[in-house]
């Protein structure tokens, strides 16, 4: 999603650089999603105006990733891309590959500058170096130890609301605790301050987002369901969804609230990994299959027709055939409605990288294939079970064709015929006929 912004000349930028358009491109999760949109309110607070997204750019901010190796490429193709669009334009490079990798991309032709995680919130501040002869400034290691609450507001129907950033599981295939710092966030005070603000504009949804949002509180000795409490009697947030909450931080009472509240919505996304108790073991995992299975039986028990999500990695270190036989059939047994399925991507300086013997990638990728079958099946039956479901459609301002789309409140995907004056309302509904794609239409 590339945001272009117009400098006016009080700016002092736009007098000392003679730039006139600034554009970001957001990499990864929701979490950088938020961040930009939030970076991005505070430029034009700042006097920027955003402009049409397809004119050339004279400077291109990637907030990027570092999850895989392929969102690191994909980076390295963005700058490039910039660099063509625009071979005098500055790239500056923020987030999680700045702050691991800053010398890497601070050497890439084009990049004139890296901010990690903490520095990338003072971008204004940082644009005038541009100026300077000393345009490869590189500030990519700062120590994260701040917490900057934010939401993005770029989408008219939903937003996705920073709660918690950071991770103190140090899982042996991540880096993200050295790409985002420890576990941190603001008290349930301060962070309902923000959620006044996310309410009072017109976005009927909030889809809650951090590293690890189940570890919420903690620096503050509050948790996060308590959050959860609070923010469910809120006047202005009409839908509350959860993104990834770990199994052993999906307590029986988050699960509860969600079966007594109607404000946050029937939709769990639980990370998995691996259905094999030896691989999660060397994953570093805090939990096993027992508890994930645990956590499964629960939200069916109270709430049947809730969608559950699962990531799995494909292809971990030390996977033989017999243990991702586990993990298939483990997962085929589970009443899950979909899967995110990873195949492993090595990261260095993790303890996965150092220990452990690699699967081949072809086999890697042939175990991605079939999980992401067994998906695709567990879909399909998710969403026939859900046919003659009375629910509630929030319907966005997407147009295909002559169809808009929404999504229910245990996210299933819908359609109606084309109406402008439907954008941003919530309706009651009746599942009953899908297209050939298995979108239920209204």
């Amino acid at each position: 999603m590339f945001i272009y912004v117009t400098l006016f000349d009080h700016s002092g930028f736009d007098i000392q650089m003679n730039r006139k358009t600034l554009a970001f491109h957001t990499l990864g999760c929701k979490l950088n999603f938020s961040e930009t949109s939030s970076i991005s309110r505070d430029m034009v607070a700042r006097g920027y105006e955003i402009v049409n997204p397809k004119e050339r750019a004279d400077v291109y901010v990637i907030n990027s990733c570092t999850v895989t190796k392929n969102a690191e490429k994909r980076c390295r193709e963005l700058i490039r891309k910039a660099m063509r669009l625009n071979p005098e334009a500055h790239v500056i490079i923020v987030g999680c590959y700045a702050q691991i990798k800053p010398e890497e991309l601070a050497s890439i032709p084009g990049v004139s500058m890296v901010l990690g995680n903490k520095e990338k919130f003072d971008l204004a501040g940082h644009l005038g170096m541009l100026a300077s002869e000393n345009t490869q400034a590189n500030r990519g290691k700062d120590k994260l130890d701040t917490f900057i609450p934010g939401f993005s507001s770029d989408d008219r129907t939903r937003s996705f609301f920073k709660i918690q950033d950071g991770c103190d599981y140090m899982c042996s295939y991540c880096t993200i605790p050295m790409a985002r710092g420890r576990s941190r966030s603001n008290s349930i005070g301060e962070t309902l301050k923000t959620a006044r603000s996310v309410a009072g504009t017109d976005m009927k949804e909030v889809v809650l987002t951090g590293v690890n949002i189940g570890d919420f509180g903690k620096p503050h000795g509050e948790s996060f369901v308590d959050l959860l409490r609070e923010l469910v009697k809120m006047e202005g947030l009409d839908r509350i969804r959860l993104s990834s909450v770990e199994p052993d931080l999906l307590s029986d009472e988050i699960i509860e609230l969600a079966a007594s509240e109607p404000t946050l919505m029937p939709h769990f996304h639980i990370p998995l990994q691996s259905g094999s108790d030896t691989i999660l073991k060397a994953m570093g995992r805090k939990y096993d299959t027992e508890l994930f299975a645990e956590r499964i039986s629960k939200i069916r028990e109270l709430l049947p027709h809730a969608c559950i999500a699962a990531d799995v990695i494909a292809g971990f270190p030390g996977e033989t055939e017999a243990l991702f036989r586990e993990t298939y059939d483990f997962i085929s047994m589970q009443d899950i409605s979909y899967l995110h399925v990873f195949t492993y991507s090595e990261r260095e300086n993790t303890k996965a990288s150092r220990i452990m013997e690699a699967v081949n990638p072809a086999v890697s990728k042939e175990r991605s294939q079939k999980l992401q079958q067994l998906s695709r099946e567990k879909k399909q039956g998710f969403i026939k079970a859900c046919q003659g479901l009375k629910t509630k459609v929030l319907w966005e301002k997407e147009q295909q064709d002559t169809f808009m789309y929404g999504f229910t409140e245990n996210y299933i995907r819908t359609k109606t015929p084309y109406n402008p004056e439907k954008t941003n309302t919530i309706e009651e509904v009746v599942l009953n006929t899908t297209d050939e794609k298995g979108v239920y239409i209204i």
